[in-house]
Parts: C-alpha cells; sequence; structure tokens
C-alpha cells in the first residue's frame, strides 16, 4: 500500500473527486440500501451496514442522505439488486476487478465488456484474476493522529495484520472477517477512521510505465462513471517517477 497518500492526491488534482462526487454519493447510498435490506436497519445491530454508513461519513455524504438510504430499505420499496464482480484484464495485462450492483444483470455485463474492449482490455471469467488478490479489510487514519509507533501498537493489540505509515497516512489492514471488530477497537484507541472498508489487497503486481498508467486510469475512470459499478481494483504498479509524471500530465 505504499504511495497511499500519493495516489489520493494525484486523483485529487487530477479533478476526478470532483468529477465522481455526486456518483459516489449514489453509490454509497445503493450499498447502504442493500446493507440495511439484508440485515438489521440498525448499525449497531448490522456490521455490513454499520461500515457502509462509516465510510460514507468518511466522503461526506450528508446525514439525510445516509437515514434516506436505510428508510428506503425498510419502507419495502427498494430495488431488488444483484452483487456481481467482474475480472479481466487492461492494458499491459494489467489486472482488473470490477465489483457492481445492479438491477438488470444483461444491460451490466455488456457495458463492462464493452468498457473493457474499447480501452485495450478484455473480461475475463471470474477467477482469471482473482487469485492475485487476497481479500482484506483496510483501515485508514491521517497521519497527524500519531507517531508510527503509536498507531503499530494500537494496531496489533486490535488485531490487525500489517501497518504502513508514510507522510500521509496509516494505512491498517487486517483479515477481511475481522474489519468490524478491528475497526471498532482502533476507533476506541484513536478516535474516527478516515475510511473503512473491504478491499481487494494485490498479491502480485504489474509494473507500469507512464503510457501505460495513463491508458489504465482511462479504463477506471470510464468503468467508475457506470452507475452500476461500485469500486474497480487494479494490480499496477508505478514508479514515483511515473506517478508524478502522471500527476501533472
Amino acid at each position: 500500500m505504499a504511495g497511499h497518500s500519493k495516489w489520493a492526491n494525484i486523483q485529487h488534482r487530477k479533478g476526478r473527486q470532483d468529477k465522481l462526487r455526486a456518483k459516489v454519493f449514489s453509490k454509497m447510498s445503493k450499498e447502504i440500501t442493500v446493507a440495511a435490506k439484508m440485515g438489521d436497519p440498525d448499525p449497531d445491530k448490522n456490521p455490513r451496514l454499520r461500515l457502509a454508513v462509516k465510510e460514507a461519513k468518511s466522503v461526506s455524504v450528508p446525514k439525510d442522505v445516509i437515514e434516506r438510504a436505510i428508510n428506503k430499505a425498510t419502507g419495502g420499496d427498494a430495488e431488488n439488486y444483484d452483487e456481481i464482480r467482474y475480472e479481466g484484464y487492461g492494458p499491459n495485462g494489467v489486472a482488473v476487478i470490477v465489483e457492481a450492483m445492479t438491477d438488470n444483470k444483461n444491460r451490466t455485463a455488456s457495458t463492462v465488456r464493452s468498457t473493457f474492449s474499447k480501452n485495450g482490455g478484455n473480461l475475463g471469467e471470474t477467477g482469471s484474476v482473482g487469485f492475485m488478490f487476497d481479500r482484506k479489510g483496510q483501515i485508514v487514519y491521517p497521519a497527524d493522529v500519531g507517531d508510527e509507533d503509536t498507531v503499530m501498537m494500537a494496531a496489533i493489540e486490535a488485531g490487525a495484520e500489517d501497518v504502513q505509515s508514510d507522510e500521509g497516512a496509516h494505512v491498517i489492514i487486517c483479515a477481511d472477517t475481522d474489519l468490524n471488530e478491528v475497526s471498532n477497537a482502533l476507533e476506541a484507541e484513536l478516535g474516527e477512521s478516515e475510511s473503512t472498508k473491504l478491499i481487494w489487497k494485490p498479491n502480485l503486481s504489474t509494473e507500469l510505465d507512464l503510457e501505460g498508467l495513463t491508458k489504465l486510469m482511462k479504463l477506471v475512470d470510464t468503468l467508475e462513471e457506470d452507475d452500476d459499478v461500485q469500486t474497480v481494483t487494479t494490480n499496477f504498479e508505478a514508479s514515483d517517477e511515473v506517478m508524478d509524471a502522471f500527476a501533472n500530465s
């Protein structure tokens, strides 16, 4: 997870966060509604819903939007969404995992497949790239929450597996099944996190130059613009020089 804060800053400088703000709110609302519909509408009794609400708050989703999403589930008028994972290869053979929530699987599959094809990639079968990733929990704290040793000790006591700190953030990794428990323990010790969510953590990486990174991000951007797509994860790796060049391009 080295370079977490650098990549976050690049995304911000490229204007992607502002561009996707409305879509982020929509995607978060969908996740909250699905989580509330699948379990208890009380976040304290529903770990998935609690994490969804927490993540929504971390990106400044308004309280009334969160409440409306929960009420939509309990009111019985929520759409039925299927959760689907797509796997494929982007430019230069980069592995890509796309997670979607859709009320029309044929539409979403067609759009995702077309997006891969038009951007130098190809959609594969389920499992075609999944072995290059591990399902993990990720909790991010700002650097000023404490020094590296303080955060490391708190993470170990909470049951985390790994901590990587840089000048911008502390990124804490835990088993996917432990995310709720670890995040609660860390919150008691360090306060509210910047982000708490399940991720696909690459265990194999593909190195990219500037041209490859530019092509890959065009694919990622296009996928993320689709209303049915919740998350896009890749296993690319790039040098600081390439990252800086991309940020300034």
